[in-house]
């Protein structure tokens, strides 16, 4: 539920103001085109195989499935540190997890290959750069299970040291990320398009993972208040009613 709502948010917020943006885009690389087309006119123009209205359907709906997927996956990660400690709250547990996850799959990988609108650039680097920015999410995600390792065996150290050691951990992950060869794809639109479009997205990510956390979060705070009366009768000593049925009493 948290996923598909984190990502219903995301597809929302971008159909409404990262679209526009990305129309601009295309019509500015169509205009470029047909200024480097022959002047015979030989260059022939495939048609799109689905209308752009088609396509902003997709993009919602390829976000919430995107958003059910980290679900899916965060549920995972987030019950296998519950198991060690189930009583964390849930609440800073999830912010925290989200905040993570963010870094990880969201701000690492944004910082390295910054986002570019699609259907811009050459067509034959789409490849490369799939799997140029697959490898910076995975040293993210990577990179901050380090971080999190580091600050959980220092433990026994005062807070401002493992604070201080997780950041160093992060910030060496960052160095490590921009050994990663750069995007060989210029992206042939105005500065500012460029800019403002990197921006939504990043906040389209944001949104993604602040909706995440919230609704997880909440929903661990109700199954905690709702195990509160049941742990608090065990630790009465009051016992269930039991239901005998059509069982005679023993006299």
């Amino acid at each position: 539920m948290a996923g598909g709502l984190g990502g219903l948010a995301a597809g929302l917020f971008s159909l409404l103001l990262a679209e526009p943006l990305m129309d601009k885009a295309i019509r500015a690389e169509e205009a470029r085109s047909h200024e480097h087309e022959p002047a015979g006119g030989a260059v022939q123009h495939h048609e799109e195989l689905f209308s752009r209205s088609t396509q902003h359907a997709g993009l919602v709906i390829a976000l919430v499935v995107a958003g059910l997927a980290i679900g899916v996956l965060f549920a995972v990660a987030y019950a296998l540190v519950h198991r060690r400690d189930p009583r964390g709250n849930p609440w800073p547990r999830a912010l925290a997890f989200c905040a993570a996850a963010f870094c990880a799959v969201s701000l690492f990988p944004a910082l390295r290959y910054p986002a570019a609108p699609p259907g811009v650039g050459d067509a034959g680097t789409v490849g490369d750069r799939q799997q140029m920015w697959l490898g910076a999410v995975v040293i993210g995600v990577l990179g901050m299970f380090l971080v999190w390792q580091v600050y959980v065996r220092l433990a026994p150290r005062a807070v401002p040291v493992r604070q201080g050691a997780a950041a160093l951990t992060a910030a060496l992950v960052l160095v490590l990320l921009w050994a990663l060869p750069d995007n060989p794809d210029p992206v042939p639109v105005s500065a500012t398009l460029l800019w403002d479009f990197r921006m939504l997205s990043l906040a389209s990510h944001v949104l993604l993972w602040a909706v995440f956390a919230a609704v997880f979060g909440g929903l661990g705070l109700r199954a905690v208040r709702a195990q509160a009366p049941v742990a608090a009768g065990e630790a009465d000593g009051k016992p269930e009613p039991a239901d005998y049925g059509s069982v005679a009493p023993v006299r």
